[in-house]
């Protein structure tokens, strides 16, 4: 009895070198159709990858050429993070393509990445001196050596953190690779990392607040106003630097935080803030208010010092040239504010915890606060506004914003 023939398109399997081969019509994701090969020692092993060939088949696209990981990372990074993302989003991915990805998995073919290969090659790189594997302490000059260079490792390993963004930016990659049916699971996820510590931040009290602003405002620091805004509305570092005279309306007393500038590089970016999250309109207190009409007078009479020397970008806080400040040097100003004011030392980051205590002292309404913080529930605005300070620091922060006058 003849045997059933096969339906056109089924494909068929046949002997082939040492073993045996078979394919089946697929459709790839460019469109156009074509064989699509597996091959097995034997018949049973090609006919079970037959069938599952033929089941992605039906479910979409298929690849017929898949890549090494390391020709994907480069198209990935190319064509999808570079032109779609923040720049220094896509500097972060470069620098872990670059550092770690490529030079670990490059030569893997992307189909055949398994868990398990990410898993040993994770490890490996959280034990491993990056001092002597990416050649730095070699590239120093000769008097500068002290690791691998001078046979002295200096055991120079990746923290947790760095290591769970190396496996986060691989499975970011990865995510894109299965939406263009290269891959059918991504292998970066099973993996088992070290659990990351969170540093636990740091925070002022009222009390040294309003001592390193009333510093800045005796010394007329022409930054006084942006460490108003960072401790007074949780403003982050690029955000206050970012700032134009567009943004605030000083009459209504009203911030629009829409922008950042950033220096990502080698650049330094002006640019919309990281997420829509980060956006908003948000009510000035007395303080700021104050301390932002101090800094418009302040650069009246930057511009007429420096005359045609002046660079014109509407910024709210420049050099005296009216060039952008620096982000670096931004916190550097703040660290020697820090030690004029004689308060411990935190950075501009951690200042922002103190924002929701001085809200409180400055008997700003608990639904303003929520704005301000941009809290999602009012039950954390009141916890914060449960731990209120001395009458003598609030009465000072209130006469800080009040000194002079609206």
């Amino acid at each position: 009895m003849p045997g059933k023939s096969r339906a056109n398109g089924e494909g068929s399997i046949f002997p082939y070198r040492t073993g045996f081969a078979a394919y089946v019509w697929v459709t790839k994701p460019d469109g156009k159709r074509t064989h699509k090969y597996v091959y097995g020692q034997t018949r049973e092993a090609v006919h079970d990858k037959w069938i599952k060939l033929h089941q992605q088949a039906k479910q979409g696209p298929v690849a017929t050429s898949v890549p090494t990981v390391g020709r994907f990372l480069t198209y990935w990074l190319t064509e999808i993070v570079q032109p779609n993302r923040a720049p220094l989003t896509y500097a972060t991915y470069e620098t872990f393509v670059r550092r770690y990805l490529a030079p670990g998995l490059g030569a893997k073919r992307l189909d055949r990445l398994q868990p398990r290969d990410v898993q040993t090659w994770l490890n490996q790189v959280a034990r491993t001196c990056q001092c002597c594997a990416q050649g730095k302490d070699a590239a120093r000059r000769t008097e500068k050596r002290r690791c691998c260079a001078v046979r002295r490792c200096c055991q120079s390993v990746p923290s947790t953190r760095t290591v769970s963004d190396i496996r986060a930016a691989l499975r970011a990659a990865l995510t894109h690779a299965q939406a263009e049916d290269l891959i059918t699971r991504n292998p970066a996820v099973p993996v088992t990392l070290a659990t990351v510590r969170r540093r636990r931040g740091k925070s002022w009290s009222s009390d040294e607040a309003r001592r390193f602003l009333e510093s800045a405002r005796a010394d007329e620091d022409p930054l006084y106003a942006a460490y108003a805004l960072v401790l007074v509305t949780g403003l982050r570092k690029g955000e206050a630097l970012g700032l134009v005279w567009a943004d605030l309306d000083l009459d209504a007393g009203e911030l629009t935080i829409g922008r950042q500038l950033q220096r990502v590089r080698g650049q330094l970016l002006h640019r919309d803030t990281k997420t829509p999250a980060s956006d908003a309109t948000l009510p000035l207190p007395d303080l700021c208010g104050t301390a932002l009409r101090l800094r418009r007078n302040q650069r009246d009479e930057a511009r007429a010092t420096a005359g045609k020397a002046w660079h014109e970008n509407h910024l709210v806080f420049t050099t005296r040239y009216g060039t952008p400040i620096e982000p670096r040097n931004f916190q550097r100003s703040w660290q020697t504010r820090c030690d004029r004011a004689g308060v411990r030392p935190i950075t501009i980051h951690d200042a922002r915890r103190t924002c929701a205590t001085l809200l409180a002292d400055l008997d700003v309404h608990p639904r303003v606060a929520m704005q301000i913080l941009r809290h999602a529930r009012f039950s954390v605005t009141m916890e914060i506004y449960t731990q209120v300070s001395s009458t003598a620091t609030r009465d000072a922060l209130k006469r800080l914003g009040e000194s002079l006058g609206h």
